[in-house]
């Protein structure tokens, strides 16, 4: 099977606010192919910090024309990795890469004449940017609309990169900005962004009737206000695309509300007691027993020593995503697949357990 990692050196990091840097990897020849990517992707990086090997996706910044790889990183509380990033990676050091991920996006149209909004939350501006860059450079005839929610204007992350955009494309691009903890001139650029404030938004200023594709990524909750405010004002939900990066924590529980958490995989009625599990990747194929107590297919992969593709565990970045071709299974939870794509048999392996005796899973139907 092919490599999944590759070694990446670190070119450059630069701060961008007091709690996130900016990324960019030297990416050598003979591998420029397997980087390149599509915008609104993602990447996997892999790094052993304090003795754990520990895997974290995070979304590119850069548009596809810049001729860069680069990610932006944002401090999380408790997040080991991001804050190791912030504190202690250094230009010159090497981590190990997946190649580019995701399907956060829409094929670009040269000729369209379209009209993208964005709406982003926190460190969800990461793939919007991505976005936002490369729709206006590759679709001359579109224009784009950015709402972007933050506590302050102090902790917003590409300020400006954000205005140099806006600077380059005066009459094609809108910038909305909205902070919670920040006094503006005007009430609607001020609060939380709920359904409510996005509702003024689509009401005044970017009228639903003119949104071909919206594109939403933030904390778990804004998602899905977000969500619901588009749906309310008549977007088709084939236009709405999200991207999320973190799931509700329960109630009382500790960390924020868009904490990436654990899984608790118990057995339900129904599940295999065991079942012979057929995984396909890069055209070969292997077979591995599943137990009813084991935690996930990926679980059970992972301990017979297979290498697979995957990053959160939590049913969230998507990295895991596989066909199933033959059998059946149930997932624990789901927040990477569109009901397309569960309808189509892709599944999330980490929240995948047999419900008969036989299933093959394919990680090449993509």
């Amino acid at each position: 099977m092919s490599v999944l990692f590759h070694p990446l050196q670190v070119r450059a990091i630069e701060p961008d606010t007091a709690e996130a840097v900016i990324v960019t990897f030297a990416v050598p020849t003979e591998l420029r192919e397997t980087f390149g990517f599509t915008q609104g992707q993602y990447l996997t990086l892999r790094h052993t910090v304090d003795g754990q090997d520990l895997r974290r996706s995070y979304s590119i910044c850069a548009g596809v024309d810049d001729g860069e790889l680069r990610v932006g990183v944002r401090k999380v509380r408790g997040g080991v990795f991001s804050n190791w990033i912030n504190s202690t990676l250094k230009v010159g050091d090497t981590l190990q890469v997946m190649a580019p991920q995701g399907r956060f996006f829409v094929p670009i149209e040269p000729g369209a004449r379209r009209h993208h909004l964005g709406i982003a939350g926190g460190s969800g501006i990461t793939p919007i940017l991505s976005i936002l860059k490369t729709v206006l450079a590759r679709e001359p005839f579109s224009r784009c609309t950015l709402i972007y929610g933050n506590r302050s204007l102090q902790s917003t992350m590409f300020k400006e990169a954000l205005e140099d955009l806006k600077n380059r494309y005066l009459t094609r691009l809108v910038l909305h900005h909205v902070f919670s903890d920040e006094q503006t001139d005007t009430p609607l650029n001020q609060g939380l962004m709920n359904r409510d404030k996005l509702a003024e938004f689509l009401g005044a200023l970017v009228p639903a009737a003119s949104i071909d594709h919206a594109y939403v990524c933030g904390p778990f909750q804004m998602n899905d206000e977000a969500e619901a405010a588009l749906l309310a004002a008549g977007v088709d939900e084939s236009r709405i695309h999200i991207e999320r990066f973190g799931i509700a924590q329960p109630a009382g529980a500790s960390g924020g509300a868009a904490q990436v958490g654990a899984v608790l995989h118990e057995p339900q009625p129904g599940d295999a007691e065991q079942s012979r599990v057929t995984l396909i990747r890069d055209g070969l194929s292997r077979e591995i027993l599943f137990r009813r107590d084991q935690p996930s297919i990926l679980d059970a992969a992972s301990a017979s020593g297979m290498e697979l593709p995957f990053s959160c565990t939590s049913g969230v970045c998507g990295t895991c995503r596989a066909k199933v071709l033959e059998g059946e299974v149930r997932m624990e939870r789901n927040f990477a697949l569109d009901k397309a794509e569960v309808a189509a048999g892709h599944v999330l392996c980490c929240q995948a357990h047999p419900l008969t005796e036989r299933v093959v899973l394919s990680f090449d139907a993509r």
